[in-house]
């Protein structure tokens, strides 16, 4: 059981998740780096999953838009579009390391229901078994308002504690949880966070209007204890620092896993 973010370098199975905004639009570079950090530590024999949101944000240009679409077809078509493009553009830099990659797409609904979980369960488990990496992503094609997940970080959670990963790493633009918005004055990085911890001082800030994403701190911080109380380690930092996470640095915020109830 992984306990501290410096033993993430003993970990067997990682899931990674990275929002939109840190690989999409005029950071679509990003995903070079990212992907040369992931395929350092699967040839170093470490499981991974990547959860990758994106699929929306990538498609927009296609579409000829210049904002996140708000009605519920038209994201439905820019991510038919965009998920297409996102996958090609991980397994086109996976493929300078050898590494295949599979698509896995998720809705809410595929975790609820106990059958489907199952056969999503197997499905990753085997690709894993293949030395191939998964990448997830919600279903956003078909999911509705009413069914989707709502952010990928509980997406992510969910994933990890399926799959009994033993570390889960958020990450985003910010390098940490902080006490306040980070550009606020007096805003203090969290560096640890325990079961317990009430975290009532924290004051979160809104994810940016008009922005390509769907989450920010708050949603991090519930699906960080959502994993960590199922057993699962959770490091909460920027996308830049994914290298230095891996590595077990003391970057992000770290949140310590509860015992898993086996």
């Amino acid at each position: 059981m992984i306990t501290a973010r410096a033993e993430i370098t003993a970990a067997r199975r990682i899931v990674v998740k990275v929002g939109s905004s840190s690989i999409s639009g005029v950071n679509s570079g990003q995903i070079e780096p990212l992907v040369d950090a992931l395929a350092d530590a699967h040839s170093g024999g470490v499981e991974v999953i990547l959860v990758s949101s994106g699929a929306i944000a990538t498609g927009m240009p296609y579409l000829g838009l210049d904002s996140r679409p708000e009605d519920l077809a038209t994201q439905q078509a820019a991510a038919a579009v965009g998920q297409n493009v996102l996958v090609y553009r991980y397994q086109d830099s996976l493929d300078r390391y050898g590494v295949v990659a599979g698509q896995v797409l998720l809705t809410a609904s595929d975790l609820d229901d106990p059958a489907s979980r199952s056969n999503a369960k197997r499905a990753v488990e085997r690709l894993l078994g293949l030395r191939i990496m998964p990448i997830v992503n919600e279903n956003d094609t078909v999911a509705t308002h009413e069914i989707r997940f709502g952010d990928n970080d509980r997406l992510a959670a969910l994933v990890a504690t399926l799959t009994q990963a033993d570390a889960l790493v958020l990450l985003s633009d910010v390098d940490a949880i902080y006490t306040r918005p980070p550009d606020v004055p007096g805003a203090e990085r969290i560096g640890t966070v325990r079961a317990g911890d009430a975290l009532v001082d924290v004051e979160f800030g809104e994810a940016k209007r008009g922005g390509v994403g769907t989450g920010g701190a708050s949603t991090k911080v519930s699906a960080a204890l959502l994993a960590a109380q199922n057993g699962t380690g959770v490091l909460v930092t920027a996308a830049s620092q994914v290298r230095d996470a891996l590595n077990g640095a003391d970057v992000g915020t770290w949140f310590v896993p509860q015992r898993r109830v086996e």
